[in-house]
């Protein structure tokens, strides 16, 4: 190779780089040992964000057990697209997207700053669609009132990935699948939903009441801890041929999908953790997943 030619090389590979958002974001972290874990959080009423509960105390505890994420990529239950946008803006706002609480919900505000750059590195990443670059939403419930507890100093950056609900879940899973590199990037990446999910049939009057769950909703609950402990997403991801209970649990997708962006994320030396496996007004389980 003649000096021209090794020149126009060196010169286009760094031009190509420059051009790289990944390479723009990543190219001063440093390769982690470990992968971050993946978490799937049943998030509940939007309460839980200022109780001090059994659940958030969990959330908490997980916050500081795990290591410390650069940043935090969230799909939540609550921001359903047509097609897949992420949030890209420097101050994401807080958004109080309920109903029918108290003032005090109303008045918290995670102030946690965005980061632009992550959100033009994570759009690279994904090569199945075109990802919208965000600017109009923010932090939604399913987000902040989780992360609130477990970095309580809003000081590292969130982003959140919408749900492009006209899609089937095979989607999701593998669109998810495409940013499995942000795991060795300090990416924290939470999916927001619950994994059993029938608003309409609550017992309103159970609410108080420990660990109150319909028999359909303790059967299917434990039909998709036992598919994700063994590992067979492909069940999972086809929710509706498992179970005649399946339909009772999940009436619409949009709490369950979250959960198969993280199981797409796991790999074959994971572990699988359960916690606050425990049913809620007979309809609901707040059952969540540290994968890895």
């Amino acid at each position: 190779m003649n000096r021209s030619d090794f020149i126009k090389v060196i010169v286009g590979g760094t031009v190509m780089a420059s051009l790289n958002p990944f390479y723009n974001w990543t190219q001063d972290l440093k390769e982690e040992d470990v992968k971050l874990p993946v978490l799937f959080i049943g998030h509940g009423s939007p309460m839980n964000g200022i109780e001090d509960n059994e659940f958030s105390r969990s959330w908490t505890k997980m916050g500081s057990e795990i290591p410390k994420p650069k940043a935090v990529l969230v799909i939540s239950a609550h921001w359903l697209t047509r097609g897949t946008h992420i949030t890209a803006m420097n101050n994401p706002k807080t958004i109080h997207d309920f109903g029918g609480f108290p003032q005090e919900l109303f008045d918290v505000q995670y102030p946690a700053p965005g980061n632009p750059e992550l959100a033009l590195a994570t759009k690279s990443l994904i090569t199945s669609t075109d990802v919208g670059l965000d600017h109009d939403w923010g932090l939604d419930h399913g987000t902040w009132t989780v992360v609130r507890h477990m970095y309580p100093n809003a000081e590292i950056p969130v982003l959140q990935l919408s749900i492009d609900y006209s899609k089937p879940p095979q989607y999701h899973y593998d669109l998810a699948k495409q940013l499995a590199s942000l795991r060795k990037k300090g990416v924290l990446i939470i999916g927001s939903g619950n994994m059993v999910h029938n608003l309409r049939m609550v017992a309103w009057d159970k609410l108080n009441e420990p660990e109150y769950g319909y028999d359909w909703a303790t059967e299917m609950n434990e039909i998709f801890k036992a598919k994700i402990s063994d590992g067979n997403h492909k069940a999972l991801i086809n929710y509706e041929t498992l179970d005649k209970a399946a339909k009772l649990a999940i009436p619409t997708p949009d709490h369950y999908y979250p959960m198969l962006y993280n199981l797409a994320l796991q790999d074959s030396k994971d572990a699988i953790n359960f916690f606050n496996d425990k049913a809620v007004g007979g309809s609901l389980t707040m059952t969540s997943v540290k994968i890895g």
